[in-house]
Parts: C-alpha cells; structure tokens; sequence
C-alpha cells in the first residue's frame, strides 16, 4: 500500500444527502463545489449505484486533505421522494439548497422531514441564488430562521444555514467579499466541521442472514455482511427469531479464516450447535438481543400512485427477512407544512404516517433510533413489484408479545376426516348482478344433495351483522373483504368446503383470501358477466342509481372492477344458466378430487 493510500485510509468518512425542492439548485451547488476544489478526473467525483439504492440517487465520492466524502444527489420532483429516503438512510448529514427568492416551500419541508426520520441530525441549510436576491441579509436572516424553527420541531438538532450562490461560487468553497455581513463557514468548511454518525461498529453485534453455506461437508456456515457491531470467535450469541443459544466457532472472511469481523465485512460464521438457520434469521449479540415480534408502530413514507390501504396486504423487507404485513391502524397522517397530526383513512403518493403494522410471522428487528440497519424496512407491492413504501420501527408492541397461539389437539385434519371431506374456500366473484349469488345458492344445493358439509357467506348478508358497520369506500371494501376472508378461514380450519359470493373488486384482498388457507384449498371462480349484460339485469335498480349520481363508490361505475387474472374456473354468466354454471363448478372439483376423501 502507498503513502497516499494509507493518508486516505486515515481520514474519515462523512456521507450526506443533498436534496429539497424543486429548482434549488442541488446538482448546480454539487458541481460547483467539485469544480472549486479543481478536483483531477482520475481522483475526482464518480457517479454510482450501490446496492439497495433507488435507481435516481447518484453517488459522488470525493475528498479534500482533511475529509472523504460520500454525496448522494437526488432529483427534487416528488417522483423522486422515495429516494430522499433511501439516501438518507445512511448519510450523517443533509444539505439543504433553498432559492433566496422563493424560500421554505413544502417540497423543502417534506424531505427534511424524510431526513430526519431517517435519523439525520444535523443540516446544512444552503440559501442558494443570494446573487439574484441581491445578496440582501435580511431575505437570508428570514429564511434561516423559519428553517431553524422548522427543523427543530422535527428533532434535527444542528442547522448550519448559509448564504451563497452555486453560480457565482459565493461561499461554496470560499467567500469573494459580495456578502460581508456573513461571517460564518464555507459550505465545504461546515462540511469538513461536520460530525460523523455514530460508528455501527460501536453499536450490538448483528449478522443478517443471506445464505447458508453447506459447501463443506462438517459444517454449516451462515453467510452475509455484518450490520453492527464486532464479532469474534468463542462469543457468545443468539440466532433470531427463535432466540436458541450458541457460540461462534469460526468466521470465514474471503480469503480464509479469520479472528474478528466488524460492521460492514461480508463473513460466514461456523457456530458450534448445529442449529436451523435460514436467510432472513439475524444473529446477534446475546447480552443485547433485538426484538423478536409479529407486530410494532413505525413511521411511514408511503411512495404508490396507489393509496395505503390499511388492512390491505404488502410484502415487507427487513434486512434479509421478508413477510406479509398489514397496516392494522393508520394512527395518523402528518401534514407536510405544519407537522400536525391529522386524522386519516389511507395514505396518498409522498404522505408520511404513524401506523401499526402486524406481519404473518415473528422477525428481529431493533427501534431505528437504536440501530438504522436493522430498524428499517420496505413494503413491496405484492403484484408489480415495485416498492411501495419505506418506514422506521419505532418500537414493538406489547401485543405481539403478550399473544401466544394456543395449541390443541385436534386439528383441521381431525376435523375434515370425521366429515368425510376435503376443506376448501370457494371464492365466487364479479361484478354487481354478475349472478354470483344465483350461482353460489345453486352450488351450495348440489353439494349439500351430494353430502358435502358445506357454509355460505354472501357479501350482501354479512353486510347486516358481522360487516354492518362498514360503507363502500376503498379502505371499507379491504375491511370487508378482510373480514370474510377471516371467517372462511376459520370454517376452512373446522372442516367445511366454504363458499364465498362477494364482488371483491381488488386483487389483492383476493390474494390475501388465497394466502389464508392452506396451497390448492382457495378456488376463484370469476363469473365473468360483461357490464352491459350487468347493467341490464339491475335487479335492485343499483346501477340506475349510480348512474344518476345517487350512489358513489359503485363497482363497475365510479369504483374499479380488477378482473381475476388466473382463476381456476371462469364462468360466463351471460351465456349459460345458473344451474349449468353451479354444475360446473362441481365438476371441476369432483375431476381434482377436491370433494370426497378416497374410501381406501
């Protein structure tokens, strides 16, 4: 290694985050201060991707005699918020460009707001275009005051503003005298004074699992990076979610066995029990374990063009963990201007909220506010794939703890065999006057002529007891179908052959009906009657109503209608009776033995 190498490796590291509104001047700033520091193209700033990171956030690496540097450029459009979040999650530091004419706008208010939910303490306020404002130190004065104000109320607890001009180069690297009221630091001098973040390495050891290493015949290694903390052989740990106990035997770095392994160093570890790890479990310190729970509170940046929907299903990432999660409770919205806490029913594009999550299974995850890598997480939309959202844990909840499944002994099994018959969810749906309803009452006759034990749930009926609380709105719609799915459940588990008839229009709640019940007990039946047809059957004169605007939230009208995409059976209601399309259904389960236990 040479002397230059070594001097680079002595420095340390501080990475920030420049981003605001619209128009500010963030990339102009950016090059400006590379361009100051006359900075060579061999040593100078690279733009890269690293991974995790949203595909819009630009990385700059770069360094002057005191510092390296690491700065993530991010677009200031709100197309672009999910990636404030993104490169916040790891940045000690936030500059903030603001044009001197317009000041604090919402967009401003809403990534600072991102930056400090993702743990960012401190700013660099940057009051860019003073050129243009004629360098007037009252229009900076104010500015920077309605920003320290604002910055306190979200807990940033240091705000470094600053007059300059990325343009003209004012204050960027070094002062040119056009403001000599301002005696405070450059913006590379409030850089280079800035503190780093807390080092990981300082904070409990943790090893989120990627892969298990079974390449060598004697043992099996648990591969991935260390989140946190300090590993060495003989430490005593413990393997989460399920808390067993054990030692680090050995820890394979890259090129061998090594002694030790700190944050950031991708290891295996060898423990000395032969315990059942997977990807997603987390190894830890055992004196400072994580949390182990199926349910916590967090704080929600909410990224869809479609809305948040609480109780509609996401699949979350924690680390190298992932689940099914719901927003149980959307305690409240924040609004982006005043910080107030509104009350709300669903989240929009770039909306912040505090909400309660609950997830299908147990993970380990700690508080952000303990540690930011393993206290963040992701919702993914479970159809496109495409992230929905990005939030921080907050803390557990007492419940998720409190709550045990309590075990007995005679299971769905038990129950199905005593009824001669194999359980299964029939989820018969389409749009209003679809003849569902027909179709469901006439399916139910001929298996209960047949002997089947079987239950009706028609969304209509549940309407007037278990669900009569609920109007037709999108989020009361989840609600509604969450609900059912629920129950069919339950009765799936006690043996019967359920048979749901509701319009469910979203395919998610759909999937998440499916996810309930065990592989190849969900059947979706989708009476596919065209609109037309619908419209002129009208039997409750609904779609006439609609219509004429005395209903709202109408399937098929005002409401969306998403069309099952691989049913098992579709059903053309406009083509054949009610009795021909119940027969159907019956024989496609009697042809997959869906009915009757074989005698033998």
């Amino acid at each position: 290694m040479d002397a230059s190498s070594e001097a680079r490796q002595e420095k340390d590291q501080l990475r920030f985050v420049i981003c605001g509104s619209e128009n500010g001047g963030k990339s102009t700033l950016l090059g400006r201060l590379l361009d100051e520091m006359r900075i060579a193209p061999e040593d100078g700033p690279r733009a890269d991707r690293e991974p995790g990171i949203a595909m819009d956030v630009a990385w700059h690496h770069f360094e002057t005699a005191r510092r390296q540097f690491i700065a993530a450029d991010i677009p200031g459009g709100e197309q672009h918020t999910g990636n404030v979040a993104m490169g916040a999650a790891s940045a000690d530091l936030a500059v903030i460009p603001v044009d001197a004419r317009k000041g604090i706008l919402t967009q401003t208010r809403r990534h600072s707001h991102i930056v400090a939910l993702m743990g960012v303490r401190q700013a660099v306020l940057a009051v860019n275009k003073m050129d243009l404002a004629g360098y007037a130190q009252p229009v900076f004065e104010a500015i920077a005051e309605e920003y320290e104000a604002f910055a306190q109320q979200l807990g940033i607890e240091r705000v470094r503003a600053i007059p300059l001009s990325a343009s003209t180069g004012e204050n960027v690297r070094a002062g040119t005298g056009a403001m000599p009221w301002y005696a405070g630091p450059t913006l590379l001098e409030a850089l280079e004074a800035a503190d780093p973040r807390r080092d990981p390495v300082r904070d409990p050891f943790r090893l989120p699992v990627e892969r298990v290493d079974l390449s060598e015949p004697d043992s099996r290694g648990s591969a991935g990076t260390i989140a946190s903390g300090r590993i060495e052989c003989g430490k005593a740990v413990s393997v989460f979610p399920s808390g067993v106990r054990t030692t680090v035997a050995r820890i394979c770095g890259p090129s061998g066995d090594v002694r030790s392994g700190v944050a950031g160093q991708a290891v295996t570890l060898v423990l000395a029990d032969e315990i059942d790890i997977g990807q997603g479990d987390v190894i830890a310190d055992r004196d400072r374990p994580p949390t182990a729970a199926d349910q916590f509170a967090a704080h929600l940046l909410w990224l869809d063009g479609s809305a948040m929907l609480p109780e509609r299903t996401y699949a979350i990432q924690i680390g190298t963990a992932s689940a099914t999660a719901q927003v149980t409770d959307l305690v409240h919205r924040v609004d982006a201007d005043t910080l107030k806490h509104l009350a709300a029913k669903k989240l929009e594009a770039n909306e912040i909220g505090y909400c309660k999550f609950a997830l299908d299974r147990r993970l380990a995850f700690d508080p952000y506010s303990e540690n930011r890598r393993t206290g963040a997480f992701v919702l993914i939309d479970k159809y496109t794939g495409a992230r929905a959202g990005a939030g921080v844990i907050h803390f557990p909840l007492r419940r998720a703890t409190n709550v045990v499944w309590q075990t007995t002994r005679i299971d769905r099994a038990a129950r199905a065999h005593a009824k001669g018959q194999v359980p299964r969810l029939l989820w018969i749906t389409g749009l209003p006057a679809a003849g569902k309803s027909t179709v469901a009452d006439r399916l139910e006759q001929k298996l209960h002529a047949a002997g089947v034990h079987t239950y009706l749930l028609d969304g209509d009926n549940v309407r007037h007891g278990l669900n009569r609380d609920l109007g037709f709105t999108e989020q009361d719609r989840v609600e509604n179908v969450r609900r059912v799915a629920e129950v069919a459940k339950l009765m799936v588990d006690a043996g019967l052959v359920v048979i749901v008839s509701m319009i469910s229009p979203f395919k998610s709640e759909r999937r998440m009906a499916r996810d309930l019940v065990g592989d190849g007990e969900f059947v979706e039946v989708f009476v596919d009657t065209p609109l037309a047809v619908c419209e002129s059957r009208d039997p409750k004169g609904l779609y006439k109503r609609a219509r004429a605007a005395e209903l709202i939230n109408f399937t098929g009208i005002d409401s969306p209608y998403q069309a099952p995409e691989a049913p098992e059976i579709v059903l053309k209601g406009a083509e054949e009776d009610p009795d021909t399309l119940a027969d159907r259904v019956v024989d496609y389960l009697n042809a997959n033995r869906n009915i009757a236990h074989d005698a033998s």
